[in-house]
């Protein structure tokens, strides 16, 4: 198990797997896929990427959302477990649509907060989101997870800056959106929602804003499972973290044919 690890992160790190004519891009010898990315778009071979990332045997990786949080939090030093209700929020996206988080009730949420005249750390958190979304997109979980991003300066964010912003950072509007307050809600509507997420926005004078750097993973039904937290958190890691949630809320499965790992491994290798 620890060599296919290394093997899986060696893959996605250098762009091939295995080695000598192999990783070859002349005369026509033909490159071989990266182990990670061949995981995430073969159809239910999610659950391999799991096992092979997070370290748990094959034969449990048909459920490991049961203990999600173990794991992660023995993997991930920026990850921490929240697990309780999230606060519920009424805001508009960058076409005048009301969202609210019971109408999200039905998918994973990806949360952050930003605001666009943001120099320098707000670009960054928009771009490594854009690279989660960008590998959660190429599997069928992209119909299963929302991207929310809610601007804490309403009065200059509007509603074509917020609408370009994303684009521009790598982020996909086919299931991300920007959200900001809607007419008659207090300036400061969404900096109290920020800190009702445990972190604050405190305008300095000069259009800027002191703030932390945190990502909001909210499960189905509203419960805010986790914090990722800063930037240095491996970009993977929260994809698989997610795609935890979304089989604990599958629960456990049948127990699958005993050679369904065998041909997983043999289509791999």
């Amino acid at each position: 198990m620890a060599g296919l690890i290394r093997r899986l992160q060696k893959s996605e790190r250098v762009g091939y797997v295995g080695s000598g004519p192999g990783r070859m891009r002349k005369h026509g010898v033909r490159r071989k896929k990266p182990l990670f990315r061949y995981l995430l778009r073969r159809p239910g071979s999610f659950l391999v990427l799991v096992a092979l990332l997070v370290g748990v045997s094959p034969s449990s990786a048909h459920h490991p959302g049961a203990n999600i949080d173990k794991v992660m939090g023995d993997k991930e030093k920026f990850f921490q477990q929240i697990d309780t209700q999230a606060p519920v929020f009424k805001l508009q996206n960058t076409d005048g649509r009301v969202v609210t988080s019971t109408g999200l009730s039905d998918k994973i949420v990806v949360l952050n907060f930003i605001y666009t005249k943001c120099p320098d750390i707000c670009p960054l958190h928009a771009e490594h989101l854009s690279k989660i979304q960008s590998m959660i997109n190429r599997t069928p979980m992209k119909d299963m997870v929302r991207f929310i991003t809610v601007t804490t300066d309403p009065v200059n964010d509007t509603l074509e800056t917020l609408k370009s912003y994303g684009p521009a950072h790598g982020l996909d509007p086919v299931n991300w959106s920007f959200l900001t307050t809607t007419a008659g809600q207090q300036e400061d509507t969404t900096r109290k929602l920020a800190a009702a997420f445990g972190h604050k926005f405190i305008k300095t004078g000069d259009s800027f804003q002191v703030h932390s750097v945190v990502t909001h993973i909210i499960d189905k039904n509203g419960r805010w499972a986790a914090n990722f937290h800063g930037l240095r958190f491996q970009p993977v890691n929260m994809v698989l973290y997610v795609n935890g949630l979304i089989n604990n809320a599958a629960g456990p499965t049948e127990k699958e044919p005993p050679s369904m790992w065998k041909r997983i491994i043999e289509g791999v290798f």
